[in-house]
């Protein structure tokens, strides 16, 4: 029988655990308080943590008034939403078919859905440019959309999440003469509500940070995402005015902050259950 833990196990656990937070957090931090400071305290000699005078209302009225800050939050809400519909439209189905149907070649197909885990991104991206440009869909909404509708590691984790579900619930939706389209949307979808928020968090956070392809594939600043049009307010705007530029970045990662937290228990369940059958 194994015993509890002794007290100084829990201690160095939760010093480590707390160390390793401080590391993660400390950019943030950073970057958060230098929002609120003005230019001399930025570059001055001391390094002191919070500002001796407040500067955050310029800063934060700079980011939004140099570049459109707001449009460029608008149009990464409409990609993220947009592939991570797709991405759910696509991956549901697929996940289904790989964990509760029996047909011919399952196994090799869901070992080329792990395969396609191990791809990185960057690997396709100029064929996808290529293809892109011959149906004339560069520079547009499209563009950033369409490259990321399939992915592998949605209808992998859907399809662990899926396993769990148990075989006697959709026999029985068969029996009440459900179909299997039906059983995915009105049965499994709503089983595997934290496998989703979870994948949603994860999609969201990916494509709204993405930086490399909205660079490739994007030449207007109407259509640019927030880490591009980050870019943008440096090169040209902000200079070495750092204050306006994390008061930006600042706002461009609250959403994602805000999301987390809201969606915090859900995606630790999700997570949690897509790991129990294989």
């Amino acid at each position: 029988m194994i015993g509890r833990p002794s007290p100084w196990f829990d201690l160095v656990r939760h010093v480590t655990l707390l160390a390793g937070a401080a590391v993660m957090l400390a950019p943030f931090v950073w970057m958060t308080v230098t929002s609120f400071k003005p230019p001399h305290e930025i570059f001055a000699a001391e390094l002191t943590l919070l500002p001796r005078q407040w500067h955050a209302y310029e800063n934060y009225r700079e980011a939004f008034t140099k570049v459109p800050m707001l449009r460029y939050l608008l149009n990464g809400a409409i990609v993220t939403s947009a592939i991570f519909a797709l991405q759910v439209l696509v991956a549901v189905p697929c996940a289904y078919a790989l964990a509760k149907l029996d047909f011919r070649g399952r196994g090799l197909i869901f070992a080329m859905v792990l395969l396609g885990i191990l791809i990185p991104s960057h690997v396709p991206a100029i064929p996808l440019y290529i293809m892109l440009w011959q149906v004339k869909l560069l520079n547009t909404y499209a563009a950033l959309v369409i490259p990321f509708v399939i992915s592998v590691f949605g209808i992998f984790l859907m399809r662990q999440f899926f396993k769990t579900v148990p075989d006697e619930l959709i026999q029985a939706a068969r029996l009440d003469g459900l179909s299997e389209f039906a059983i995915v949307w009105r049965i499994m979808v709503p089983a595997a509500m934290p496998a989703v928020i979870s994948f949603g968090i994860f999609s969201v956070v990916a494509h709204w940070n993405d930086y490399f392809w909205p660079l490739l594939v994007i030449n207007s600043r109407e259509l640019a995402p927030p880490p591009l049009g980050v870019a943008y307010f440096r090169n040209e705007e902000a200079g070495h005015d750092y204050g306006p530029l994390m008061a930006g970045a600042v706002i461009i990662i609250a959403p994602l902050v805000l999301a987390f937290l809201a969606a915090q228990r859900r995606f630790i369940e999700g997570m949690t259950m897509t790991g129990l059958k294989g």
